[in-house]
This record gives structure tokens, C-alpha cells and sequence, in this order.
């Protein structure tokens, strides 16, 4: 919907200093023509947008802009503020208090906004993951490539990236971008990504194509998975795949069947039941579980612990 465009496209605005179209009409799957319409519309409503073309150019808001609170419903400008409370778990605190600044001539009409949600998007190694989101973000705006050392289950290697997108995706922040190593687009958890740097090099904005935009078709859950549950792990099982993922045996085990993609995450997901599963296909993976678990008996049993 156009409104909901246009709220996006001024958040992008308050939330930089200065944007591209193009960049925009990326961010919101548009023509430039549509993006150049929208902020007409922008400006029809009062809002101060200049555009500056040339080197360095781009779509910004006028400095000490504020935006009067009647442009914008009630339950919009608390959708708006709840988002941006969100971002600032992960942001620089000082960039989004002059946004949530901007979004009222009284700022005590913003604070005083009912808290019904409230969104943690944080971690525990928050002041990393800030810091990496900052540098990210600069690269993405200046169109410069950024180069990490990236641990994954294969070992790790070093990565350079043409960034495109972060994205809070299945409970994690990504990077999505297009890797010079691979020549295809990959995503890249934060957690797994250090020694970031940006490079001296730019690149020009590639065309993401549509199957690469669709992050969820990379978890097809083809592979199958049938497992008995304790009774008293129901409460997990519920938090993950909800009140209708199982059925109960006559003896009071619960019967999952389900599809998974990432093997390796599922394992270590059933192993963290302990005893308390019991796995009947694949069994394969049955039988890597016994393996594991005569490992770990072997590890307490050796002399030197």
C-alpha cells in the first residue's frame, strides 16, 4: 500500500542523513519514477525533502525538521516508535533519540505513548553486534565492499562482501550481500562474523534477483524427522512448533513428526533434550546420537578429569 510506503520512506529519511533513490526504490521493490512520486507526495504533506544531485547526492530532510504528530494517525506513530525503541537496542542511542525527536513538535506527546509492545532486539554480546550493524550500515551507504573473518561448521575463512541488506531473520542478525569469493549472494550471521573492516574498494548496486530475495525459501524443511518426547518437555515443544506439532502415545510420550532443513542445527537441538528424546527417524541420525552420546561417556571416564 502506498501509505505504508511512504511511512517506510520517511523512517529511511529520519533515520539517514542522506539516501539515494535508487537505494530506495531497492529498499521498497519500486521504480524510481514510483520513489520519485512518493516524496512529491512527501512534500505535498509538508514535509521539507531536498534532493541534491551529483557526487554525494541524494534525498534528505531539512535540518531541524520536526514532524507535527497530525500528519500521522495515533496507532501509526506508535507503530513507528515502537519499531525504531526496537532498533535502538542494536543502534547508536544518539541517532535515534534525534529521530524519535523529529517525529513531534512536543516530545512529550511521543514518550507518553502507551507501551504495549516492548522489543529487545539485542544480545549478549550487544556492544560487537552495535558496532558491527554501524559499520555494516556505513559500507552499505557509501557502497563499499566489507572484508571478515567468518566461522561457520566447515571451519572458517576470510570473506569479502558486496553489502546489500541487514536483516533480523530466525532469530538472528544477517548480512546479505554478494560474495567475491563465491560470485553469489549469501547471507552471513553476525554472531559468526568478526574482524570486520570496510575496504577501500566500491561497487556498483547489483539487481537482486527474486529467488535470492526470498530468505525463507532457503528452509524447504524437505528432510523428515519423527522423535518421542518426554511428557515433561511439552512446554518446549509447544514454544517452538506450536499446541498441534504432537500427539500423545498410550504410554504418555509425545509423537513429533515434523520436516527440518539444517541437520546440523536439528542435532544439536535433539541433544539438548538428553534423554528425554528418542529419535525413530532418520536412523541415521538415531544412530550419530548413540555415537555422540558414547563419546561424552568416555570423555568423563578417562582418568585426567
Amino acid at each position: 500500500m502506498k501509505i505504508d510506503r511512504l511511512l517506510g520512506i520517511l523512517t529511511a529519511l529520519l533515520q539517514n542523513e542522506r539516501i539515494t533513490a535508487p537505494r530506495l526504490a531497492q529498499k521498497f521493490e519500486v521504480s524510481r519514477r514510483t520513489i520519485s512520486r512518493d516524496i512529491n507526495s512527501l512534500c505535498q504533506a509538508g514535509i521539507p525533502v531536498i534532493t541534491q544531485q551529483g557526487w554525494n547526492g541524494g534525498i534528505s530532510i531539512a535540518e531541524g525538521f520536526k514532524l507535527d504528530k497530525s500528519v500521522l494517525t495515533t496507532n501509526e506513530l506508535a507503530s513507528m516508535i515502537t519499531a525504531l525503541r526496537g532498533l535502538s537496542t542494536v543502534s547508536e542511542k544518539t541517532q535515534i533519540e534525534r529521530v524519535l525527536d523529529k517525529l513531534s513538535v512536543n516530545t512529550d506527546s511521543v514518550i507518553s505513548l502507551p507501551e504495549s509492545i516492548v522489543i529487545d532486539l539485542a544480545s549478549h554480546y550487544r556492544g560487537s553486534l552495535t558496532r558491527k550493524i554501524e559499520a555494516i550500515k556505513q559500507a552499505i551507504r557509501e557502497s563499499r565492499v566489507i572484508e571478515f573473518d567468518y566461522y561457520y561448521q566447515k571451519g572458517e575463512s576470510r570473506r569479502r562482501i558486496e553489502p546489500h541488506l541487514i536483516t533480523f531473520q530466525w532469530m538472528a542478525w544477517y548480512v546479505f550481500g554478494f560474495c567475491l569469493k563465491r560470485q553469489d549472494w549469501r547471507m552471513f550471521k553476525l554472531a559468526r562474523l568478526w574482524d570486520l573492516k570496510q575496504c577501500a574498494e566500491s561497487f556498483t548496486l547489483r539487481d537482486i534477483p527474486p529467488e535470492k530475495r526470498d530468505f525463507n525459501a532457503r528452509f524447504t524443511d524437505h528432510l523428515r524427522l519423527v522423535a518421542l518426547f518426554h511428557p515433561s518437555t511439552k512446554y518446549q515443544l509447544i514454544e517452538v512448533y506450536g499446541t498441534k506439532c504432537f500427539t500423545t502415545e498410550d504410554n504418555g510420550m509425545l509423537r513429533l513428526e515434523i520436516g527440518y532443513t539444517n541437520r546440523e542445527y536439528t542435532m544439536n537441538w535433539l541433544l539438548g533434550f538428553g534423554h528425554k528424546v528418542r529419535v525413530l527417524y532418520p536412523v541415521d541420525m538415531a544412530e550419530e546420537i548413540c555415537q555422540i552420546a558414547e563419546k561424552i561417556m568416555a570423555s568423563y571416564q578417562k582418568q585426567d578429569i
